[in-house]
């Protein structure tokens, strides 16, 4: 008898929504046909047709292209229940080639000011309140970060943010929203980053980074904010 294979999708509900576990061992383009399938089965309606629940997509150790998420992120669409919150791989981000980029702007965000960016992003500069960055990937800010910063704004739960001082007025990363308490300790200093932890926002000193990401490293490109 033939090897059989073990399913290329396998999907798991969870009191948050649903994980979708994607096998890394398989071409992604079988993985692709299969998801299809399953998303596309009316036999599944009764699943499928629920109510709004949230997605999160595993790929275990693989790491996927830009076109790759987009080509996974069409197939969703024909379910407009299932509302993808981000992608994750064992150990590193996601997205191939995310760890060695980032870019460097500098400059100040003012109030009313809002800095987008797509990938990752380290400001040399302040952050003041009523300013924004808002970036696709990770947030560093060699500064005051005393507005708002929003990382992982299409769904990265990797992202995180890192300031030299942390003072926000509100954080977010992905879909998850921190609000500051209504005062700061103002003895605590030293620089800090905020990530993800059971779908909640925590805040750890910076020596932390590296036994939580130890795989963490970046090249740089300079650019000026103004």
């Amino acid at each position: 008898m033939g090897k059989v294979l073990k399913p290329g999708v396998v999907i798991k509900g969870t009191k948050d929504g649903l994980l979708f576990y994607l096998d890394d061992s398989r071409p992604f383009s079988a993985v692709l046909e299969e998801l299809k399938h399953k998303l596309e089965n009316t036999h599944a309606a009764n699943i499928w047709d629920g109510p709004d629940m949230k997605v999160i997509i595993k790929l275990g150790k693989r790491q996927i292209s830009q076109v790759e998420e987009s080509s996974v992120r069409e197939l969703f669409s024909v379910r407009k229940n299932l509302i993808i919150q981000g992608f994750e791989t064992e150990g590193k981000h996601y997205l191939q080639g995310m760890e060695a980029g980032i870019e460097i702007k500098s400059g100040t965000v003012r109030s009313g000011q809002v800095l987008i960016h797509n990938g990752n992003l380290l400001f040399i500069g302040d952050v003041n309140p009523g300013g924004m960055i808002q970036s696709s990937g990770s947030i560093y800010v060699m500064g005051a970060l005393r507005g708002v910063a929003h990382a992982g704004c299409h769904g990265d739960t990797n992202a995180i943010i890192v300031a030299s001082l942390l003072r926000p007025t509100q954080l977010r990363i992905a879909d998850v929203i921190s609000r500051p308490p209504d005062q700061w300790d103002e003895s605590e200093t030293g620089m800090r980053f905020a990530y993800l932890s059971d779908h909640q926002i925590a805040v750890e000193k910076i020596h932390q980074l590296g036994q939580l990401y130890p795989d963490f490293e970046w090249k740089a490109n300079r650019r000026r904010f103004s």
